[in-house]
């Protein structure tokens, strides 16, 4: 028997890897003749960058950025193909995880340090960009993550805005000049795990601003900068993104590489599994288990259990998932591929304690969730 393990990570509690680790101990300790890969996914939010890294074989490069706050940072860059593609997560050097809760200020915060990524990736020699750009801190259109690969914002009176979301409303101009000539050479592929346009009551600012460290009169303050940079954009580059899906992704970040580098966007999980050669991996597998640290009726929406669940479906294989937790709406994926789900939780328990003793329950729920299947499995086919 191939039992293929193929999850996301659990947020704040276990990596994919850990993940794949934990259940495999619970497999083995039912039947250690398995047969167990590990394959370590993601969707375009935080983690996307480590999972593709390592299940292609690539390598990881630190550079020194700078945050959201324009501290200096050190984050990481994946490098595939020979150093010919880069894996950049947006959440390593513009993230919402970098800042404490008192320092959330969508107002204030800039994409600057992952501009500063994609120019390291270039000075590196890639010429092809994955770009995750789940988990910001930002709310600036992308407009930071332009400025350091040169393109230039003035005001009316021609001075240079140092570009946030609180001062997109003093652009008047877009100096295109000094934009690094090597952007030309590549392509550029922008993994996202959301479909908001940029602007109005589903855009940016109105649906992600609140949990960046917004209120209501900041909400409404990003918004009217917001609107006002997508139209310089539009009328100095003859282009309009703004209504496409995607485009309000991580605060704007989506339509500022869709303006500015000729990003295609496209969904992070479909992006993932086209690299990771997934749809192969589990043609060849008896068994598929998947997971993440929460599902619940939005997992439909391109998350990675949905999109494995999605591929195994196609290939008739049984689909078990491993879950932090099952909240209203999660039985939606039984319809979609999903055989059987699982939680940790197996006693009453705070979600500090369920986190920190992660790794003990999903090994303890894999063993009796596969001794479970072959159970299963055992009359089936003596019946």
């Amino acid at each position: 028997m191939k039992v293929l393990i193929a999850p996301d990570s659990f947020k704040d509690s276990l990596s994919a890897e850990q993940v794949i680790l934990s259940i495999s101990m619970g497999i083995n300790k039912v039947d250690a003749s398995v047969t167990v890969e590990g394959l370590p996914l993601a969707d375009g939010g935080e983690g996307t960058m480590e999972a593709l890294t390592k299940a292609t074989g690539g390598e990881f490069h630190s550079v020194q950025v700078h945050d959201a706050l324009m501290r200096p940072v050190s984050a990481r860059i994946g490098l595939l193909d020979g150093r010919h593609t880069a894996i950049i997560e947006m959440a390593e050097a513009s993230g919402l995880e970098q800042l404490a809760v008192c320092e959330r200020n969508p107002l204030l915060t800039s994409t600057y340090g992952t501009g500063e990524l994609i120019e390291a990736a270039l000075d590196l020699g890639c010429r092809k960009l994955i770009i995750a750009i789940g988990g910001s801190a930002t709310n600036d259109g992308g407009a930071g993550m332009a400025q350091a690969l040169g393109i230039g914002f003035l005001d009316a009176e021609s001075h240079e805005v140092i570009p946030c979301g609180g001062n997109l409303l003093n652009i008047a101009h877009i100096r295109m000049e000094g934009k690094d000539h090597r952007l030309k050479e590549c392509e550029t592929y922008v993994a996202c795990d959301v479909t908001n346009p940029l602007l109005g009551k589903n855009g940016a600012a109105h649906v992600f601003a609140n949990q960046k460290g917004a209120d209501s009169q900041m909400i409404e303050q990003l918004e009217l900068g917001m609107s006002h940079y997508a139209g310089i954009v539009q009328g100095e580059m003859n282009t309009n993104f703004s209504t496409l899906p995607g485009a309000g992704a991580a605060g704007g970040l989506g339509f500022g590489l869709m303006a500015f580098l000729d990003g295609k966007l496209q969904p992070g999980f479909k992006l993932v599994a086209e690299i990771t050669d997934l749809e192969s991996k589990i043609r060849t597998s008896d068994l598929v288990i998947t997971g993440e640290g929460k599902i619940d009726s939005q997992t439909q929406y391109g998350k990675t259990v949905f999109g494995v669940a999605q591929l195994a479906k196609k290939f008739n294989k049984p689909v078990l998932c491993m879950a932090g937790s099952l909240d209203k709406g999660s039985e939606v994926l039984y319809s979609h591929g999903v055989t059987a789900m699982f939680s940790l939780i197996n006693k009453p328990m705070g979600i500090e304690e369920a986190k920190q003793n992660a790794t003990e329950l999903l090994t303890f729920l894999s063993e009796n969730a596969f001794r479970l299947y072959l159970e299963r499995l055992n009359k089936n086919s003596h019946g």
